[in-house]
């Protein structure tokens, strides 16, 4: 097989590939075999038409559709391992069907989108900033506060207003310009006062209600509220108050360490807490300085990414979305409803995101290049294992999946990127 290849621009190659004759002909016997079944021959049982007749019958052309299917996909993916050392595919072909004559070679061109090439700007010795992993006093105070509020009792209030912090059960009917409008009817609705889960001003209107009470509150709709006809609109809400629960909080003191956790006194529970606290600060210092050195040197790299990989990555944050809404119970089409949002307007929200990440794998993987930094037998092992710990599964089935699966190299990858961002902080001045 010969293949040529031509630069179409920075970014684009097409490949003339060369299929000998004898190659193609091995694509037109298999093509046969299948259409032979499909067609029905005057004289003949169904299937066994010779070749020859079938082809005297309905010319070679019959046979063209089912070969180039056979063809096409094989001598491309040949191709593509010939000039893997100069370019990476990371679009679909668009193939040109160029010689299909009989006796002559079989002659195609397939054009595609390559990854780009890098231009790195400073990646070494970068100066950057680490978040301190240090927990203020203030900071354990108001997270035992939090324990306190979860576990406060709840006591019915009967003659009293509500204030802030409350839990009211009310019922309720909204209503624009006179009018009902739909989702603005509850029953048994619980709110808690200060949770700002309602519109503006909702329930600041609320405070000093008393069991019973009926009033009348007055609210704006955001401009940018979800629903359009309700958008910028003026709703009076209808709202009876039917139960105020006030929460009963509890002393800090060794009692309540016992009840709200397994230590035994309250300075325990302090120091158990204070070190979830640091372990978190630690997480996220981490995190954000990871993904800062990153951007850094994506900021400092040149590189012209082509449009498929922005698509690609857009389309897999979408996926990803779906999924995570699938796990909610919520399927992706109603969620598209209920936003009044499209698929075209959702990739328009993810592209600057896509495109900085794949900006960011670009340029990592031409430093792990640069740098001879690669994933060892031993690391991707230590992922199956790790993978296999999730799932509860022997780490062979899981690799024998993986494999099957085609993703062994995609752990790679990861493991590969995430070695050059050690490698990046190991090299940067951290203050």
């Amino acid at each position: 097989m010969k293949v040529t290849a031509k630069e179409l621009n920075k970014n684009k190659v097409e490949l003339t590939i060369e299929v000998p004759e004898e190659k193609f002909e091995e694509s037109l016997e298999r093509a046969y075999k299948i259409v032979v079944k499909k067609i029905n021959i005057p004289g003949f049982r169904k299937g066994k038409a010779s070749r020859f007749i079938l082809e005297k019958m309905y010319g070679r052309e019959i046979l063209m559709e089912e070969a180039l299917q056979d063809a096409v996909p094989q001598a491309y993916q040949q191709a593509l391992e010939e000039v893997k050392d100069q370019y990476t595919a990371v679009s679909d072909p668009e193939y040109e069907m160029v010689q299909m004559d009989k006796g002559e070679p079989f002659i195609f061109k397939a054009s595609f989108e390559i990854k780009p090439e890098v231009k790195l700007g400073q990646y070494k010795e970068l100066a950057v900033e680490k978040l301190s992993a240090e927990v203020k006093e203030e900071e354990l105070d108001a997270e035992i506060e939090k324990m306190r509020q979860r576990h406060a009792k709840l006591i019915v209030v009967e003659d009293e207003a509500a204030g802030e912090g409350d839990l009211l059960t009310i019922d309720f009917v909204g209503k624009v310009a006179g009018e009902p409008f739909e989702g603005g009817t509850g029953e048994n609705y619980p709110l808690e006062l200060g949770s700002h889960t309602f519109i503006a001003g909702f329930e600041e209107q609320l405070i000093g209600v008393k069991t019973g009470e009926t009033k009348d509150v007055v609210v704006t709709f955001p401009a940018e509220y979800q629903t359009e006809s309700l958008a910028g609109q003026e709703a009076v809400f209808t709202v009876t108050v039917k139960e105020i629960k006030r929460k009963e909080l509890v002393p800090l003191d060794d009692e309540f360490a016992k009840d709200v956790s397994e230590f035994a006194t309250l300075q325990e529970l302090r120091q158990d807490t204070a070190n979830k606290l640091k372990e978190k600060a630690a997480k996220k210092a981490e995190y954000e300085l990871r993904t800062t050195v990153v951007k850094k040197v994506a900021e400092n790299a040149e590189v012209e990414i082509p449009e498929s990989m922005i698509e690609n990555r857009s389309n897999q944050m979408i996926n990803d979305f779906a999924f995570r809404l699938s796990q909610q119970g919520i399927p992706f089409e109603k969620y598209l409803d209920v936003t009044k949002n499209n698929l075209e307007e959702l990739k328009k929200t993810y592209r600057p995101e896509a495109e900085a990440l794949v900006k960011a794998d670009l340029v990592l993987e031409k430093i792990a290049k640069e740098e001879n930094i690669q994933a060892t037998a031993q690391e991707i092992e230590q992922e199956i294992k790790k993978a296999a710990e999730v799932y509860q599964q022997e780490p062979e089935k899981v690799r024998e999946v993986l494999e099957k699966e085609g993703r062994i190299p995609s752990i790679e990858f990861g493991i590969m990127l995430d070695k050059t961002v050690d490698f990046i902080i190991e090299q940067a001045k951290v203050k």
